[in-house]
C-alpha cells in the first residue's frame, strides 16, 4: 500500500477514534470532569511507558527541554479539560467543531512565536473561521455561552501545545512527549480526582475505559499518520472527526445542530479546505524543477 494511503486511512481512524472517545465522555454521564480526564489519560501513560521502554528511550526526556515538555502538558491539559467540558454540555457536533479551530490558531501562534509568514490565504480563512466559530456559540449574555466558550478556549489551548510541539519534534522522541503529558495530566488529576470521586456504575466504568481507549488509539494512529505522510497531503482528512462526531450524535441522542451551527461549520471546513489546497499547489509549485 502506498504510504500516502497508509497516512489517509490512519487519520481517518484517528478522527474516528477521536469522535467515539468524544461519545464515551458523554456516555459516562455524571461522572466528575476531571475523573473522566484522570481516566483519559492513565491509559495512554500505560502505552507510553511502554512504548519508550520497549525503544530504551527517555521517559522525561533531556534538561534543557524541560520548559517546552512542562508546558505542552500543562496547555495539552487545559485543552483537554475544557474540551471535555464542551462535551459534556455541547451537541457532539458542536464540540467537535470548535474543538477544530486548533490549526487556525496554530497559524496565527506560528506567525506571532516564530515568526512564520500569514499567506493571502490565510489570512481570509481566519476571518471565516472566527465567523464560523460565532454562528456556533451564538454569543449571549446568559449560561449557555460558557461550554460554547470552553470548546473555544479549548482550541486555543490546544493550539499553543501544538506549537510546543513542533519545537519539540526534532529534540525529543514522541513517546517520551506522550509520556511526559499523559503522565502530568495523572498527577494533576488525581487530587481532584480524589477529592470528589464519584464510583462509577459497571457501565460508567466501561465507558471511562472507553474513553482512554479510544484517545489512545486516536493519538497513537495520528502520530503514525503524520510519519507515513506529510501534513499538506493528509490534514484536511482530519475534518471527518466532525462527521463522525455529527453521525455518532444523531444515532444515540438524536442531536441535530442548528442552521447557525450548520453553516458555522460549513464555514470553517471551507476554510480550511482553502488552506490545504493553497498549500498543496504552493509545495508542488516549489518542487516545479526548470526546463534547462
Amino acid at each position: 500500500m502506498d504510504n500516502k494511503v497508509k497516512g489517509i486511512i490512519l487519520i481517518i481512524f484517528s478522527a474516528l477514534c477521536f469522535a467515539l472517545m468524544a461519545a464515551m465522555v458523554k456516555l459516562s454521564g455524571d461522572i466528575p470532569l476531571f475523573e473522566k480526564v484522570f481516566f483519559r489519560n492513565l491509559i495512554s501513560l500505560f502505552i507510553a511507558f511502554w512504548i519508550a521502554k520497549k525503544e530504551n528511550v527517555s521517559l522525561f526526556g533531556s534538561k534543557k527541554n524541560q520548559l517546552f515538555l512542562m508546558g505542552r502538558s500543562i496547555f495539552g491539559l487545559l485543552g483537554v479539560v475544557l474540551h471535555f467540558y464542551a462535551i459534556n454540555n455541547l451537541l457532539l457536533a458542536d464540540a467537535s467543531i470548535l474543538n477544530k479551530l486548533s490549526p487556525f490558531f496554530v497559524t496565527i501562534f506560528a506567525f506571532v512565536f516564530l515568526k512564520e509568514k500569514l499567506s493571502f490565504v490565510q489570512i481570509p480563512a481566519f476571518v471565516m473561521v472566527i465567523i464560523g466559530a460565532m454562528l456556533i456559540i451564538k454569543p449571549k449574555f446568559e449560561l449557555t455561552i460558557i461550554p460554547a466558550t470552553a470548546g473555544f478556549l479549548s482550541a486555543i489551548f490546544a493550539a499553543a501545545a501544538y506549537i510546543l510541539l513542533r519545537v519539540l519534534r526534532d529534540k525529543e522522541e514522541y513517546s517520551t512527549i506522550v509520556f511526559y503529558f499523559s503522565l502530568v495530566s495523572v498527577l494533576a488529576m488525581l487530587p481532584l480526582t480524589v477529592i470528589n470521586y464519584k464510583h462509577p456504575t459497571p457501565m460508567q466504568f466501561v465507558y471511562l475505559m472507553g474513553t482512554g481507549i479510544f484517545a489512545a488509539l486516536a493519538q497513537f494512529s495520528i502520530t503514525l499518520a503524520y510519519k507515513y505522510a506529510e501534513a499538506s497531503e493528509i490534514a484536511i482528512y482530519d475534518y471527518t472527526n466532525i462527521i463522525f462526531a455529527s453521525v455518532v450524535g444523531f444515532i444515540i441522542w438524536k442531536e441535530v445542530p442548528d442552521v447557525f451551527s450548520l453553516f458555522g461549520g460549513a464555514l470553517i471546513i471551507i476554510a480550511g479546505c482553502m488552506v490545504f489546497i493553497y498549500n498543496k499547489v504552493k509545495k508542488s509549485n516549489n518542487r516545479e524543477v526548470p526546463l534547462k
